[in-house]
């Protein structure tokens, strides 16, 4: 009877297409023996693992720093010997440090997913079963042993008869059943902590949950495929990305073949260098890659590690295994582009709200004790810029202030941290001295100047004013970030250039560039008054202009602040050409805001030109009172 209970359990299990935690808990809440020998096999090294550490704490030997290190790396050896969903769970808890105590939080992170393979035959047999051929009516070759192996499943290299070379990616047989076996018994451990220990704010169950759902996913081949084909469209203009092509006809859902890309590791520096590419070159181009994933497209590859990251003898960086993929709402894309403003300005009180409306605080959370937290984590590393931080160290600390204040982690920004992480892991083992953050800033930037968003246009004010004033040489630095990027659309640029200046955000510019004008203007025509004024007999020279120099007005079109500024800035971007702004004149001339500042211009030339007259022209300065005495 146990043995037809497990094979129900087996058949029930196996044809869960989607995550659904009502229908795992029908399959085995009423049949004990499979979940007790489950049971058996994991609760009890838990439990022996957590007896210890609680006579660690008793003892207060987890106060040694090595002590503590030491029980926090059993415990993700521990993790990783109990099989898939263990590793997937312990995998999703390194990127939740609200969760996690920073210590534990760095040997999660060290989890590999990387297991022994299955037997070929195995292998073999699924094949044939999920594509209802003989292996060889459907590929002209393919070898037994496999390549590689992890968790879910193994690669085997084939041939099509087409003669297309293929990786073939297989399932680990009875996966799907392990799997819900293993979720059930974890989101049951979650709910039960999630009752009885008061110290764990967020909802594990949840977690666990979310973790399912991605699992699923992940075990999906024909969702990866999809995942793989649309991360191609999305990347289809960018010469310097390769995704491998999927055979549709030799894929399902255990079954995954897609084309043989020749390539090595990108950490791999002598190998790569020995094909002629240069590996930092690609790095930016995975960094570039990577942000735009995150910034634009809103879907993003959540496990860029060595393994799927591939350096190809043509100089493109090709990415692999689509199984895991995440994506990001408009308005948490927004979010983050202002909260890096933010963090750039210093206002760390608007950070912290930043992170209210990103999902990470509650609305009715008590920010006070948490900006100063910020200004500690964020304001040293800020004395060095924006682009020399070191981003490990800065998600480390925040880590700890995560744990201390009751941060709840969105599972996207766990997957962006965990993908950004990965990848400036691997950027370091290129270039020892690289910061992922300054190589990020200058596509930040570049969105910032060119993204028509209105959130963005309000935060591109705050970046470039303070208060009323506005400094020109944040949007020098803005300009010139942008402008590192290798895909900067100057044109683009220039129109939100303009789209800024004639928007309502721009009012304090226009403001300043009308004063500056009057001003400048002013100043023209009262050193023209005064050179006349001098051609003219003594007797005939208005008192006021009597015993007056003439002074030099120099450039006054390039003299104008604003204008002197700008066009600084313009001619140090590469490839800026005159007839840029020349080609938009008539856009220029037809702007409503130009012709009122044109108005606000004349109204104030015309009122210093009253004031001149009546004070420096008309009246003999002689005769004026001395500052601070009024005249009867």
């Amino acid at each position: 009877m146990a043995d037809s209970g497990e094979l129900t359990d087996f058949i029930e299990a196996s044809g869960l297409l989607a995550y659904d935690p009502a229908a795992i808990t029908r399959i085995y809440a009423g049949r004990p023996e499979r979940l007790l020998r489950r049971l058996w096999q994991t609760l009890v090294p838990i439990g022996l693992f957590l007896l210890g550490v609680g006579f660690d704490k008793l003892t207060r030997r987890l106060h040694n720093p090595k002590h503590a290190r030491a029980r926090s790396r059993e415990a993700a050896d521990l993790v990783a010997s109990l099989g898939p969903a263990f590793i997937k769970a312990g995998q999703a808890l390194s990127t939740r440090p609200d969760i996690v105590p920073p210590l534990l939080l760095e040997e999660l992170a060290q989890l590999q997913d990387q297991l022994p393979g299955f037997d070929p035959q195995l292998a073999m047999a699924c094949i044939e079963e999920d594509l209802g051929a003989p292996v060889g009516e459907i590929f002209a070759d393919l070898e037994r042993e496999p390549i590689s192996a992890a968790s879910l499943g193994q690669v085997h290299r084939g041939v099509l008869h087409s003669g297309e070379r293929v990786a073939v990616k297989v399932q680990r047989p009875g996966l799907r059943e392990q799997i819900t076996l293993d979720l059930y018994i974890v989101r049951n451990l979650a709910a039960w902590l999630n009752r009885n220990v008061r110290l764990i704010r967020s909802d594990l169950v949840a977690l666990i949950d979310e973790l399912g759902a991605r699992v699923f996913e992940e075990m999906d081949y024909l969702n990866e495929a999809d995942n793989a084909e649309r991360f191609a469209q999305l990347h289809a203009h960018n010469p310097r990305i390769a995704v491998p092509c999927i055979h549709r006809q030799a894929t399902s859902r255990r079954v995954l073949t897609m084309e043989w890309i020749d390539g090595v590791k990108l950490t791999s520096l002598e190998a790569v260098r020995e094909m002629g590419v240069d590996p930092d070159d690609l790095v930016q181009v995975g960094v570039n890659c990577s942000l735009q994933q995150l910034l634009e497209h809103g879907f993003f590859h959540a496990d860029p590690h060595p393994g799927n990251l591939l350096a190809l003898s043509d100089g493109r960086l090709a990415y692999l295994d689509f199984g895991m993929m995440s994506t990001v709402s408009r308005e948490a894309r927004t979010g983050l582009i202002q909260a890096v403003v933010h963090l750039v300005n210093r206002n760390f009180s608007k950070l912290s709200k930043d992170f209210v409306n990103l999902g990470f605080l509650a609305e009715d959370v008590n920010l006070a004790p948490i900006v100063p937290a910020f200004e500690s984590v964020f304001g040293q590393a800020l004395e060095m810029g924006v682009s020399r931080m070191d981003f490990k160290a800065v998600t480390d600390d925040l880590s700890g202030v995560m744990y201390r204040f009751p941060f709840q982690v969105p599972p996207y920004y766990a997957l962006i941290i965990r993908s950004l992480v990965t990848l400036e892991g691997i950027a370091l083992s290129v270039d020892s001295n690289f910061k992922i953050l300054g190589a990020a800033y200058p596509y930040f930037a570049r969105r910032l100047m060119e993204d028509p968003d209105p959130s963005l246009r309000q935060s591109l004010k705050e970046m470039l004013f303070d208060g009323e004033v506005f400094r020109w040489q944040r949007l020098d630095n803005l300009i010139a970030s942008a402008a590192q990027g290798s895909q900067l659309d100057l044109d683009s640029l220039l129109d939100q250039v303009l789209d800024f200046l004639f928007s309502a955000n721009g009012g304090l510019l226009r403001r300043q560039l009308v004063e500056s004008v009057i001003t400048r203007v002013d100043a023209l025509a009262w050193h023209t008054t005064l050179r006349l004024g001098k051609r003219l007999p003594e007797r005939l020279q208005p008192p006021g202009l009597r015993r007056r120099r003439a002074e030099g007005p120099g450039d006054v079109l390039l003299s104008l602040e604003p204008i002197r500024q700008l066009v600084a800035i313009l001619r140090s971007l590469p490839g800026f050409e005159p007839q840029l702004l020349v080609k938009r004149l008539p856009r220029l001339l037809g702007e409503r805001e130009l012709r009122r500042m044109g108005v606000d211009v004349a109204r104030g030339l015309a009122e210093r030109g009253v004031v001149r007259l009546l004070r420096d022209v008309l009246v003999d300065p002689s005769l004026r009172p001395a500052h601070g005495v009024v005249s009867a």
